[in-house]
């Protein structure tokens, strides 16, 4: 891995979604951002987003929140934690109070422990959102266990 500074630019949807559908994190891009931050070195070449929007669960949706949807990274050293720490910082200079993210089961946390996130929560698998009066299409995250992070 590059050793290379990473520096904090903001970042347009579209190119912040081209490099997540370029770097595949384990589930779909997110579909709305509030919030867009992206790592290049100092030679320009972007390393790493963070997608940070209003909460996706409605009950966290409470106008004080916000929630980072997604991250993605080619790999660079310390690129997530530096994405949210950068997010907390943004989130908390805009007037939000609370910043939140979900990672699955079998993701370690070390980049949001470096970040200094705290675990708030475990949440069960859940079947889907799919039923008889109301089809969805799967997100490829149904049946996984998920843990609730927030900021500092």
């Amino acid at each position: 891995m590059n050793a290379a500074r990473l520096h904090l630019v903001p970042v347009r949807s579209r190119e912040a979604m081209d490099f997540v559908r370029a770097w595949p994190p384990p589930s779909p891009a997110a579909r709305r951002s509030d919030l867009r931050r992206r790592s290049r070195e100092e030679t320009g070449t972007l390393r790493a987003v963070a997608i940070v929007g209003r909460p996706v669960a409605r009950h966290l949706d409470d106008g004080t929140t916000l929630e980072v949807t997604r991250t993605a990274s080619d790999g660079a050293r310390h690129a997530n934690s530096v994405l949210y720490g950068a997010s907390w910082r943004a989130a908390k200079a805009l007037g939000y109070q609370r910043l939140i993210t979900f990672a699955q089961a079998g993701v370690s946390g070390a980049s949001l422990r470096g970040a200094g996130w705290g675990l708030i929560a475990g949440r069960p698998p859940r079947a889907g959102w799919h039923t008889p009066s109301r089809p969805r299409a799967g997100h490829g995250t149904d049946h996984i266990a998920r843990f609730l992070w927030q900021a500092p």
